[in-house]
Parts: C-alpha cells; sequence; structure tokens
C-alpha cells in the first residue's frame, strides 16, 4: 500500500489532480479509448460469430484488430494516471478488482485469439470475448458507484 500512496503523490499526478482541463481531457480521451476497444472487438466477434457476412472475414479481421490494439493502449496510458490519483481507494473497491479480473481473463482470450486466423477462431472464443469485455466496461462504469 505504501507504494500505492507514493504513486499518488507524484508530481504529474498531483498536477492530474489539481487542473481544470487536464483531467476531463485524460477521462474524455480514455472513454474514447475504451469505445474504440469495446465496438471494435464487438465488430470483430460478431464477424466471427456470423455477422457481417458480407466483409471479408481476413481484411476485416486486421482491421478490428488493428483498431483494438490502438483503443487497448490508448485506455492503458490513459487508465494509469486516473488509477494514480485514487490507487489506495481503487484497490480496494469490489468493482475495480473485478473489472481488473475481467480485463486479465480477456487478455488471455484475446492473446490466444491472435495465434489463431480468424476463420479458425472458435466460435466460443469469440462468445466468451464479447462477454469479457462488456463486463470491463460494466465493471468499470460501476468503480464509481461502488465502495
Amino acid at each position: 500500500m505504501e507504494f500505492l500512496a507514493a504513486l499518488e503523490t507524484l508530481a504529474p499526478i498531483e498536477a492530474l489532480k489539481v487542473s481544470f482541463y487536464a483531467y476531463p481531457v485524460v477521462n474524455g480521451l480514455h472513454i474514447l479509448s475504451i469505445g474504440t476497444l469495446v465496438v471494435s472487438l464487438l465488430l470483430l466477434d460478431l464477424r466471427i460469430l456470423g455477422a457481417f457476412t458480407s466483409l471479408p472475414e481476413e481484411a476485416s479481421a486486421r482491421i478490428f484488430r488493428r483498431l483494438a490494439f490502438t483503443g487497448f493502449a490508448g485506455a492503458v496510458l490513459t487508465g494509469l494516471p486516473m488509477f494514480a490519483i485514487q490507487a489506495t481507494a481503487y484497490v480496494a473497491n469490489p468493482a475495480f478488482r473485478i473489472k481488473m479480473a475481467l480485463l486479465f481473463v480477456a487478455g488471455l482470450n484475446a492473446a490466444l485469439f491472435t495465434t489463431l486466423r480468424p476463420q479458425r477462431a472458435p466460435r466460443g472464443l469469440a462468445a466468451l470475448s464479447l462477454v469479457l469485455w462488456l463486463g470491463v466496461l460494466f465493471a468499470g462504469r460501476f468503480i464509481g458507484f461502488v465502495e
């Protein structure tokens, strides 16, 4: 816990806490990144499950994966400073813990997915991906409402 408390007092984090503009911008970019991540994975998973058959599977998977990676990178880069603002409180928050657990499992699922060609990815992995990423999204929304 000392590490988390120290994280909260870093100069850039202190500046983020008091800035009228910085926090809303970081938060907005976080939401944009999450939207990019979730929508691209939703489209990829639905394509694998048989939707949007007019889209070529290989090409659309390539685009959706790139978008998902970009969204994930943006979510991490913006999420870490937002976490650091109240790191000790977030670690104690059950919704945050659920989000992190789901994120870990979703990451494992995504890693398995990337080793497979889209047409060979089991439909079960795509269905699991849908559930996990939506779970991450909703758990994240509950963080502010659960103590």
